[in-house]
Order: C-alpha cells, then structure tokens, then sequence
C-alpha cells in the first residue's frame, strides 16, 4: 500500500454485487477500486495487471471458483491479500479457502462497517474470519481435518514424483532436475504434468507453492 490508500479488486460474476460494493466504498476514500472481475479467469488476470493489495473475491465464479482464483492469485501476487465474499459458508468451502491462501473468510449478510473492517484487516495483513466461518474452522480442528485436503492431494504422488515436486519448489529446471535423478528431460515433463495433474493445478508455479506451503506446514516431514 502507498500513501494509506488501498487498492483493491473486486471479483464477482453478478454486476449489481460489484456495484453494491463499490457504492458502499465512495464513503471509505481509502479505499480506490482499481480492478474488476466476472470470472476467476479474469480475476487472476486483471490481478496480475493491476497488482491490488487486497482483493474482495467470490467463491463461486465461472471459469475458474474464487478457491482457485485465489491460489493463482497468491502464488503468483505473495503481497496481495485475498478476503472472500460469499454467500456460501459450509466448513469444506472455508477450509478450502485458507488452504488456497486467503486471508479472510466472511458472508455477504455481513452489515458495511463489519465488511470495512474486515478489509481494512486483511489489507493489513491479518486474518479475519466471521463467527459462523470460525465455527467450521473450530469444527475441522477438533476433527483433526485443518489440512486434510492439501495431504490428500500429496498422498497421491508417487515417491518419485513427490522428488521432483521438492526439486520444483528449489528452483530447478526440467533438465536439472532430470540430472539429478538420471531421467531424460521428456520423462520428467511427463512426471511434471502428472504431478499439475493430481494436485489440480495449472501451472509450475502454483506446485511450487503447494511444496513451500506444505513445507511450512510439515517442518518434521
């Protein structure tokens, strides 16, 4: 952020929800809409061209949901936060959502001054999270599920293939990587796609972020 103002994105397939906000937000100077997004595809371009600090983002989108708008988002933007707007707070979509990297999670019945405050939290780069998405939260811990889905995900790679997702996430090219485990650069392309494949993404860089961020949450592993 410069000069106390924040730039932000809002991302939502349903025009009068991104000009409800923007209504409420001429109140709010600090505020300055820089970017606006129908789908997640759009969504994860216009973030990438106009580098908000915050974006206020649905979860069910066309083209790609918000979850997964927001793990390209972050991925590829580390300093911009994501706050998601919703109308559907079920624990599986609230879990998913931290997993992808957001910093905040809250329902669209949600009056102004609590969704200002909200953003001004998550520009801030706290957390913020209202009582019916923390409940599930609380839910999921005690069921020990807080990241099930992401070791779901990893448990489906092979040994070989969990190596070279390690060696993705240290930077190394095809070829390097290939060097080290004595494969040709064409087997580990393949490994590579298979790897996208099981884990849901789309691009190098988002398996990439998936093995630092599991690092980090697996520090003994």
């Amino acid at each position: 952020m410069t000069d106390q103002t924040i730039r932000v994105m809002l991302a939502d397939d349903h025009d009068l929800v991104r000009q409800g906000l923007k209504t409420a937000l001429r109140a709010h100077p600090e505020f300055n809409v820089v970017a606006e997004a129908r789908d997640g595809e759009e969504a994860v371009r216009e973030a990438k061209k106009s580098t908000p600090d915050l974006v206020v983002m649905d979860v069910r989108m066309p083209k790609l949901t918000g979850i997964e708008a927001c793990r390209e988002i972050r991925a590829a933007l580390p300093t911009t936060y994501v706050l998601i707007l919703t109308s559907y707070g079920d624990e599986r979509a609230v879990m998913a959502a931290i997993i992808a990297g957001a910093s905040g999670f809250i329902l669209k019945e949600v009056n102004t001054a609590d969704l200002i405050g909200a953003m001004r939290t998550v520009a801030a780069g706290g957390k913020m999270l209202d009582a019916a998405s923390s409940a599930a939260v609380i839910d999921q811990i005690r069921r020990g599920n807080v990241v099930s889905e992401e070791d779901r995900l990893a448990q489906a790679l092979s040994e070989r293939e969990q190596k070279i997702l390690d060696l993705i996430a240290d930077g190394f090219t095809n070829r390097e990587i290939g060097d080290q485990l004595y494969l040709s650069e064409r087997t580990v392309k393949h490994h590579v796609s298979d790897i996208l494949g099981k884990l849901g993404l789309t691009r190098r860089v988002e398996a990439a972020a998936f093995a630092i961020r599991r690092a980090a949450n697996h520090p003994q592993d």
